[in-house]
């Protein structure tokens, strides 16, 4: 990681991830009246590194409510979970008004247009390998994991090394 970037995520203390496209690779699968996404289960691990290095943790997804993603983000204990949000922008800058965080403070997860005002205005903005160009090209760290893959747990796991051993 860059020495900017290093300097960006000690700053950090919140983690935001957009849904489709980020934890899952995207696809909905149709099963009668349910939709079913598939989760990566090193993300979950993910989770709970950035917990236990003192971040906070959630999801802002533009989705319609989903049984799936809700079952998932309550298995995993998230922090947040803002699902059905059209309005990423104003759901972000309620979520800092309510935590008392500095956008300045959060790095945001996100893989298409609906994405870009959270992820100009975030802290760290980030994008999963197969994110449309236009995300790729406007943030400040593009991961080799694409969506669906370990997104969530990449993101971490650099963090973490940057953060340095937790005492």
């Amino acid at each position: 990681m860059s020495t900017m970037l290093s300097s960006v995520v000690l700053r950090l203390r919140f983690l935001l991830f957009d849904v489709d496209g980020v934890l899952t690779d995207g696809r909905l699968y149709y099963l009668g009246d349910e939709i079913a996404v598939a989760f990566d289960t090193r993300d979950g691990v993910a989770v709970k590194r950035a917990r236990d290095a003192g971040l906070g943790v959630g999801l802002l997804s533009s989705r319609r409510e989903s049984p799936a993603v809700a079952r998932r983000a309550a298995d995993l204990g998230f922090d947040e979970v803002l699902l059905g949000r059209r309005d990423k922008a104003a759901a972000f800058a309620d979520l800092l008004e309510r935590r008392g965080l500095e956008a300045s403070e959060v790095a945001y997860v996100g893989d298409d247009l609906v994405d870009l005002p959270v992820l100009r205005a975030a802290g760290l903005s980030v994008a999963p390998a197969d994110a449309v160009q236009e995300v790729r090209d406007n943030v400040d760290l593009v991961l080799d994991a694409p969506g669906g893959r370990g997104v969530a747990r990449e993101l971490v796991d650099l963090i973490v090394e940057a953060l340095g051993p937790v005492s």
